[in-house]
Formats: structure tokens, C-alpha cells, sequence
């Protein structure tokens, strides 16, 4: 056999001689794919790079047995003359035993590369494996039931039936096919899905998400969110394949942190009580309710259980139709009104019927008109604070909204809950203001009865400031028959400045009493009292002293400390403040020093003693109150004692006067 004869040959052809395997012959095809190997050079030493070294035994074998041996697909790993081509690569050997034409003996290797018939074998078989491990998970995947499967066509309408989408919505076969699936979607969530999906399928997108609420086949909704990818055959989509999964829980607890973080963030710079609840109201229309009304109890601390409620509207909020009623209207609930209930068991009350039939017991008095025709569902809410109800929030659904449920309960309590603090203090305002005002009237007493003189007294509390202030006026009479008018103001306005107002109030009683002094003296003594009884104590007095120095004859004795000066009004209505006997205020220089002042009281005239919340207003000088009050006791001179007092209220005080005020006003007889 002559080798030459396969120079042109289109597969590689090699030769070995003798038991060495000395290699003696290549071909153009052997050459070009391993190389130009040297020749006469043992098959091992010519092929130091082949990692598979068992394929030599094979040349031994059929050498020393002359059968031939054929290797199929079988991968060598060297450094092949094709760089371009790296890796491993597969190949097709034939080897047998052959004499050559000068009688040698060897081996004959006949070498077909089949990498790409390997390569491409064994890429169908990845597909079709990863096909047939899909197809198993997608069918395991609807079996199972987990979540809602579906298909539809490439323009969209669905093609296979979805058991779990019939669990779910109970819609059959026939009502789901095509676009069916449709009408189980939430009729205000119809529009959007629509007009996406539409959207995905006309630009094929990548993936289609989206969340809608579906209607059950229980009732109600629920939300899901689905998921959705186009099938793809190249360039060409065959189908879509989408899921279903319920994600109520996470959308609940999303809503959740959202109105949360909403009211927090409309309440931060509230601390007002009805500004509270009325930020509040419009947080919970229309997320979780379709109307709301909240009410303030300002009598929660005063009020019998079982009795009529008087509640104060604060806000009342639809969602659709005219504006709610105007805010700050008081009304009357009535002992059998189920607001009245849900105050008194401090537990919410709460009814779900049938659209537009709402129980006759449990519809408040005063709001029929805000509760829509066609309500479903309404929850009646005490906001308790410290075991008092008060507050109380009224929320309602309507139409075919998901009625109000626990979740929703809760989630308003919890929002509610950011009124505890300004409730809170409302309260605690409440029962200081109770505490004060009981003890400051059971200090303010009536004036006592002296002939020839008239005698008024007032006190009106601060309408606004959130505390009672140290106001506080006295009128008696001496052992000398002499009359004493005295007014003071503790610095403070709680219930220690109540407090201490009282007993510097008694004190000064006790000490005008002790010893018949002029009234300089017995303010010393009272600022040296305070100053070591009361050591962070500041606060103002007038003392004044009614004498009959001779027959028929009236003066003032008085002494300021810090005080606003007295009124002297004539009977003619020439009105004029008595500036003498002025000194510091009470409490304020370690070694005090009170002068004492004498001023005659001419027949019919008017003595006015007051306290700072009389002239004092905002933003305003002192003076231009003072004068005020002097223009105003002016005119009302001719007045009875009473009438005066009360006019000069009415002309100095403001609707939202935020100081306490006292006077006392002495009206001499006409001789």
C-alpha cells in the first residue's frame, strides 16, 4: 500500500511504524488540524500535549492483535494548529493494523472531526430537557394552584382554562374565556387594567405587572397583583403567560404605613385638640372611609354615663357630594343615641348592613343628612383617654366598597391614637381649670355689708390660656369698723399659682387684722412672708383702707406693690388713677420697703381696684389700656354699682381675653 494515496483525501490520514509507533506519515487535512508533527519520532514524544494519554494503549492493541478499533465522538484536548478554534473538540478514529509497499508494518489512523455534530447533539438535548423540566413546572405550577396561571393569545384574550382563577372568582370556563376575566375585576380598577394591558400588547413589553382588586367567589374583593411575559418563537410572540397572587396582606400593610406616615405628617405642627381631629378626618376620607365626622366631649369629665351627651362637631368630611357640615357646632345627643353608647362602654360600635338600611339605632342624631343613601357599613369610635371618652369619629361606607371590617378599625384607632396627646392635655386643662376655679371661688366671697358704702365684686377666668392664673380680690371689715378692699395677681397661671394665691390671700387677711397699721406695713410684713415661705414667688397687690377720719368724711388709706394703680371715678364722671403709695412688686427686693398713700373719697364717687387682665392686652402698651378703662368707667359713672361693673367687663374684656381679671369697686352714698 502506497501512502501517497491519501494526500488528497478529505479526512486526516496518519501512519505509525514498528512497536514504537514512529510516525511516518501525515496527510494535508491530518497536518492542517493537529499540526505539522515531525516525523520518524515515537507517536508519544510527537504528541506531549495529548491529555488523554490512554489513546496510545489503543495503537499497542491493535498493533500486537491486528483487529481494528473504531472510537466515536471522542474529545481530545491538545494544542491544536487551528488557535482560532480553543477547547476541547470531538473526533471519529478508525484504527488498524496495515503492511505499507516496503513491507513495514504499523498502524493506520483515519481521523473525522464531528465537534460540530457533538456540539449541536448535545445543545438539542439542553433544550429539550430545559422544555420538558418547564413544561413540568408550569403544569405542577397550575396543578398546584398557589397562585392563578393563565395564557392568552399574542393579542391578548385568554385560550386555556385557569383552575386556580375558577377557585378564586368562581367565573367558569366560558365566562373567563377571551376577555371575560374582565368582569371579575373591581369596576373602578377596570379602566387602568384595560388601558395597560392594551399598552403592553400592542409594544410588547418585556413584562406586564400590575395590581387590581378581584372579586371573590365569596364576596367582596381582594387585591392581587399579576405578572405577565410574552412567549417568544424568535422574533415572534406566540402567547403570554401571566400569574396571579394575592398580595392583600402586603397592600394592607403598604396602606397601612402609608396613611401612617400621612398622619404624621399633616399632625406635626398640631397641638390643638380639634385641629387634631379634624387634620385626622381628612387623612381618613376617602383611604378608608367615604365620609367622617369627628366630635370633641368638652363636658367628658363632668358627665353622668347614660345621660345626654353635648358634643361639639369639629370636622365632617363625604367624599363626593356637597361640602359636610360647617365645624364648631355644638350638638345634643341623646341618652339613646348610639354615639352616647359608644362613649359610655368606650368600645366602638360597629354595623355592616345592607346598602341604604341602616339600623334605626345606630345612625347618630344630628348627621342623617351625611349618611349617604346608599351607606353600607359604619363605626362608631371613642377616642379614650385615660379610661375618659374624648373624643368620638363617625366613619361610613357606601355603594359596593368593601364594608368597614377589623382591619379597618384598627387602622383608625391607630391613626386616632395621634389625638391622645393634645386630648390629653385638653383633659388634664380641664380637670386643673375644675381644681382652680373651685378653689379661687371658694376663696372669692361676697362683699361685706357697710352703711353708707356700696360694694361689687367680679372675677372672670382667662377664656383661652390653657391654665387659671393667681387673681384674686377680698373685702372686710376691721375692728375699727374701718373697711378693707384689697386685689392681687400670683405670678403664674396653674394650679400652684391657684394655690399660692390663696394662702397669700388668707395671710394678708391675717395680718391686716393683727395690727391696725397703715397698709405700707402690712405689705412689708406680707412681701417678708413671702419671701420666706414663697422664695421663687413674685406677685402684685393693692391694699386699700376705708376710714372715716372725721364726721361725715371718707379718705382712701392705700399701698400699691407693682399693681396697676386705682380708679378714682366722682360722681360727675371726672375719672383719674391714683398714682402715690406705689412700690416693687412682692417678693422682689430682699429688704422691702412699702409707702402708704392718703387720698379723700368724695360723696358718690366710685373707687375701682382691678387686676392686669382688666387694661392688659397683646401687643399692646400698657397705657393705652389704662386708658381705656378710664374713658369707659367715665361714661358708665352714673350707673348703679352693679351695671358699672358689668359694662366696664363688657367693654374691656375680648372674646379671647387670655389674662384672669378681679376687681372690686366701692360706690360712696351721695351726702
Amino acid at each position: 500500500m502506497r501512502l501517497t494515496m491519501f494526500d488528497p483525501a478529505p479526512i486526516g490520514v496518519m501512519f505509525t511504524r514498528g512497536p514504537e509507533h514512529r510516525l511516518a506519515y501525515t496527510n494535508a487535512v491530518y497536518r492542517k488540524t493537529f499540526g505539522d508533527r515531525p516525523l520518524g519520532r515515537p507517536l508519544r514524544r510527537t504528541f506531549p500535549d495529548l491529555a488523554q494519554s490512554g489513546y496510545f494503549d489503543i495503537f499497542d492493541r491493535v498493533l500486537a492483535t491486528g483487529e481494528a478499533e473504531v472510537l466515536t465522538a471522542v474529545p481530545i484536548d491538545l494544542d491544536f494548529a487551528d488557535s482560532s478554534r480553543e477547547g476541547t473538540r470531538y473526533f471519529t478514529f478508525s484504527v488498524s493494523r496495515a503492511t505499507v509497499s516496503d513491507g513495514s508494518r504499523g498502524v493506520l489512523g483515519v481521523v473525522v472531526e464531528t465537534t460540530e455534530q457533538v456540539t449541536a447533539a448535545r445543545r438539542i438535548r439542553v433544550l429539550s430537557e430545559e422544555r420538558r423540566r418547564a413544561l413540568l413546572r408550569y403544569r405542577s405550577l397550575v396543578r398546584a394552584g398557589s397562585e392563578m396561571v393563565w395564557v392568552t393569545g399574542p393579542e391578548g384574550g385568554v385560550t386555556e382554562p385557569s383552575p386556580g382563577w375558577q377557585r378564586v372568582t368562581g367565573q367558569s370556563w366560558e365566562e373567563f374565556r377571551g376577555d371575560g376575566w374582565i368582569d371579575a375585576i373591581h369596576p373602578d380598577d377596570r379602566a387602568a387594567v384595560v388601558e395597560r394591558w392594551s399598552r403592553a400588547l400592542r409594544e410588547v413589553q418585556p413584562r406586564f405587572t400590575h395590581a387590581y382588586r378581584l372579586r371573590l367567589v365569596t364576596g367582596g374583593y381582594r387585591h392581587f397583583a399579576v405578572d405577565a411575559a410574552p412567549v417568544r418563537d424568535g422574533d415572534r410572540v406566540i402567547e403570554w403567560i401571566g400569574t396571579c397572587r394575592d398580595v392583600e396582606q402586603e397592600w394592607q400593610d403598604a396602606r397601612r404605613e402609608k396613611l401612617l406616615a400621612r398622619a404624621t405628617a399633616v399632625t406635626a405642627d398640631t397641638a390643638r385638640p380639634d385641629e387634631m381631629l379634624a387634620a385626622l378626618t381628612a387623612v381618613i376620607v376617602p383611604e378608608l372611609a367615604d365620609s367622617c365626622t369627628s366630635y370633641l366631649l368638652p363636658q367628658a369629665l363632668h358627665r353622668t354615663p347614660g345621660t345626654a351627651l353635648a358634643a361639639e362637631r369639629v370636622a365632617a368630611v363625604p367624599r363626593q357630594g356637597p361640602p359636610g357640615p360647617p365645624p364648631h357646632q355644638a350638638e345634643h345627643l341623646g341618652p339613646d343615641s348610639a354615639l352616647v353608647r359608644a362613649a359610655d362602654r368606650r368600645r366602638p360600635v360597629h354595623a355592616v348592613f345592607r346598602p341604604g338600611s341602616p339600623p334605626p339605632d345606630i345612625t347618630p342624631t344630628g348627621t342623617e343628612p351625611w349618611l349617604a343613601p346608599d351607606a353600607n357599613s359604619v363605626v362608631l369610635l371613642p377616642v379614650v383617654v385615660d379610661g375618659t371618652t374624648a373624643a368620638l369619629v363617625v366613619a361610613c361606607v357606601n355603594g359596593d366598597r368593601p364594608p368597614l371590617g377589623a382591619s379597618e378599625i384598627s387602622l383608625l384607632q391607630t391613626l386616632l391614637e395621634r389625638a391622645h396627646t393634645p386630648l390629653r392635655n385638653a383633659l388634664e386643662y380641664q380637670r386643673t381649670r375644675q381644681v382652680a376655679l373651685a378653689l379661687q371661688h371658694s376663696l372669692l366671697t361676697e362683699p361685706p355689708d357697710v352703711p353708707g358704702l356700696g360694694i361689687a365684686v367680679r372675677y372672670r377666668p382667662s377664656s383661652s390660656a390653657a391654665e387659671v392664673g393667681g387673681d384674686w380680690y377680698d373685702s372686710f371689715v376691721l375692728r375699727d369698723d374701718a373697711a378693707v378692699l384689697t386685689v392681687g395677681d400670683v405670678a403664674g397661671h396653674d394650679l400652684p399659682a391657684a394655690v399660692t394665691m390663696s394662702q397669700l390671700r388668707n395671710m394678708l387677711r391675717g395680718l391686716a387684722l393683727d395690727r391696725e397699721e397703715p397698709t405700707g406695713e402690712i405689705l412689708r410684713r406680707l412681701d417678708a412672708s413671702v419671701q420666706t415661705l414663697y422664695q421663687e414667688c413674685t406677685a402684685t397687690c393693692v391694699l386699700a383702707r376705708i376710714e372715716r377720719p372725721a364726721p361725715g368724711l371718707l379718705q382712701l388709706q392705700y399701698s400699691a406693690a407693682g399693681h396697676p394703680p386705682p380708679l378714682l371715678v366722682e360722681a360727675d364722671g371726672t375719672a383719674h388713677f391714683l398714682d402715690e403709695g406705689r412700690s416693687p412688686m412682692l417678693g422682689l427686693l430682699p429688704d422691702p420697703r412699702h409707702s402708704t398713700a392718703v387720698h379723700p373719697l368724695p360723696p358718690g364717687s366710685t373707687l375701682l381696684l382691678y387686676t392686669d387682665g382688666l387694661v392688659e392686652r397683646r401687643n399692646e402698651d400698657l397705657t393705652d389700656g389704662l386708658d381705656r378703662l378710664r374713658r369707659h368707667a367715665s361714661t358708665a359713672a352714673r350707673r348703679p354699682l352693679e351695671s358699672f361693673c358689668d359694662e366696664l367687663l363688657a367693654g374691656m374684656l375680648t372674646a379671647d381675653n387670655d389674662d384672669d381679671t378681679a376687681l372690686v369697686a366701692l360706690r360712696l352714698s351721695v351726702a
